[in-house]
């Protein structure tokens, strides 16, 4: 290996642990070294798993069963004394858990008709300014914001308009929480629309297609004014889009890579630093990225009006982990270069990403 190729960062595969039902979702606990595992049991039913690691070792905590198999998951908005997780499941339930006293959630409403593909989380463990919320994303065609603090209805609600025929919502994110006021949802559609819709104003702000189902988006951070949004697609293509300067009719700057031939299913920005992402797909493979900005990031067009342009995108690394499509992906909040991620070969595996100081 050449000099350079060391000092590209490494992912080493830490711990790998077999579980006994389908992973949908991994997250790491907030403060603590411990993870959680989403999924579905054989029977169809849902399985909350809370794992410690210790040394070269996954420990099991504590199993709970639910009726529902549970999709996904998010510590978003919860504070970081009570480290709630929310979740949204198969039946269309989105429930609030005290990972202390797991038997019942503290929040619980039928959210949406179908299965909830998507959740997350802002205002919660510090991050993002305004009360805490927590979006959902459904296959019934819905996106939905739900104040925790606000039993039953939802604060805002998505959907398609009379007339437009519903799309398969499969990922939601929020961004813009840099004050008390603003606030942005994304939302990804099988179809390829992505829609932005500002909360503030209650209006739809943008929206584009990207000719393939949108399986996963998400601003490099939540709470700062809009920077940057990743998107990635079926077809092993994704899209980073400059999100600071928005043109009246062009929208905004965006550049698009080809990771591999199969589905991308997830990309989370590194906490510690927005311009390096992990994506993860089909072929059971991750791929690290860092974006580089051009050298001035809008100029004018020919009537005068800004519109961005966009940086390019370089592979830091890749590594195939498991044979089946990793599904989920998380960066470790406290411990930089600490992630989970979960497969369906039913694994779970911790990794090391080493030299993430060095790019």
């Amino acid at each position: 290996m050449s000099s350079a190729g060391l000092e590209r960062p490494q992912v080493v595969a830490h711990v790998q642990q077999p579980l006994h039902y389908t992973l949908f979702d991994c997250k790491w606990v907030p403060r603590s070294a411990r993870l959680l595992c989403l999924g579905s049991a054989a029977r169809g039913t849902g399985v909350l798993q809370l794992h410690e690691l210790r040394g070269g070792r996954l420990v099991l905590l504590s199993e709970i069963e639910k009726a529902k198999p549970i999709k996904c998951g998010t510590f978003g908005a919860t504070s970081l004394q009570q480290r709630y997780l929310a979740t949204g499941d198969f039946g269309g339930n989105l429930n609030i858990w005290n990972l202390e006293a797991p038997e019942i959630p503290v929040y619980s409403v039928k959210g949406h008709k179908e299965i909830i593909n998507s959740i997350d989380g802002v205002g919660g463990l510090g991050i993002g300014e305004g009360a805490p919320e927590i979006v959902t994303g459904s296959r019934d065609g819905t996106v939905k914001v739900w104040d925790p603090r606000q039993k039953d209805t939802p604060v805002a609600n998505m959907e398609p308009v009379q007339g437009e025929s519903k799309r398969d919502c499969w990922t939601v994110a929020f961004g813009n929480a840099y004050n008390q006021e603003e606030r942005v949802v994304c939302a990804g559609y099988d179809n390829g629309d992505i829609k932005l819709f500002d909360l503030k104003t209650m209006s739809l702000r943008w929206e584009t297609n990207i000719k393939n189902g949108v399986c996963s988006v998400e601003f490099d951070r939540k709470d700062v004014n809009m920077n940057k949004l990743v998107a990635t697609s079926l077809e092993g293509k994704f899209h980073v889009f400059d999100m600071r300067t928005q043109h009246p009719t062009k929208g905004f700057a965006s550049v698009s890579e080809k990771a591999q031939k199969s589905t991308i299913w997830q990309v989370r920005h590194l906490p510690q630093n927005r311009d390096i992402f992990m994506t993860s797909g089909g072929a059971g493979s991750l791929h690290l990225w860092k974006y580089e900005y051009p050298a001035q990031r809008s100029k004018k067009d020919s009537e005068g009006a800004e519109m961005g342009v966009a940086g390019s995108v370089s592979l830091l690394q890749n590594v195939t982990l498991s044979t089946q499509p990793i599904s989920s992906l998380d960066w470790s909040p406290d411990k930089k270069g600490l992630c989970v991620c979960g497969a369906f070969d039913q694994t779970v595996r911790v990794l090391i990403v080493t030299k993430l100081n060095k790019v």
